[in-house]
């Protein structure tokens, strides 16, 4: 007696897990390249771009896009470019010497406070270099130059241990 296999359309009526399959797939540098290659592959059979494209959830111009290098380069054109980002508004020699002008505190070069954070460094920046960068963006570089953000502490915090046990206790009163 023969084995057979019957063969049903399997369906999976949920939108969102094919968004979350996008996300995964765009996730990993490997599977954006096997998901360039399905592409490819379902052109080469035949497929048109638009319906390719609409299969996959890409655009038509991004599987047009990939046709193109795959016909001008090979495999090796659906291997993705290194993304190197926007370029630096700060030279080299700027960022080494932001990194020496953060060891000394900002009174030290006359700015007000006593400890650098993002706006403060900001302002350094804009007044020594005349480069705006947003604080976020010096909070970044605090990261990559090595130094960590610190918040103040208030002055009770070094204070006297008997002397806010003594407020402790008097706090209990009311």
């Amino acid at each position: 007696m023969r084995d057979y296999v019957i063969c049903m359309t399997i369906r999976i009526d949920d939108s969102h897990l094919a968004l979350v399959l996008q996300d995964e797939i765009r996730r990993s540098e490997e599977a954006r390249y096997d998901h360039r290659l399905h592409a490819v592959l379902l052109v080469a059979k035949g497929m048109s771009c638009l319906k390719t494209a609409e299969l996959l959830g890409d655009s038509e111009r991004t599987v047009r896009y990939w046709i193109d290098r795959y016909l001008h380069e090979g495999l090796q054109g659906l291997i993705e470019d290194e993304r190197t980002g926007r370029p630096s508004r700060l030279t080299d020699e700027q960022i080494d010497r932001i990194g020496t002008v953060l060891r000394a505190t900002p009174k030290d070069i006359g700015l007000y406070g006593g400890i650098w954070d993002g706006k403060t460094l900001s302002a350094f920046i804009q007044q020594e270099f005349n480069v705006d960068l947003g604080v976020r963006q010096c909070q970044r570089l605090f990261r990559q130059l090595g130094f960590r953000l610190r918040k103040p502490r208030p002055m009770i915090a070094r204070s006297d241990p008997a002397i806010q046990m003594e407020f402790k206790k008097k706090s209990d009163d009311f």
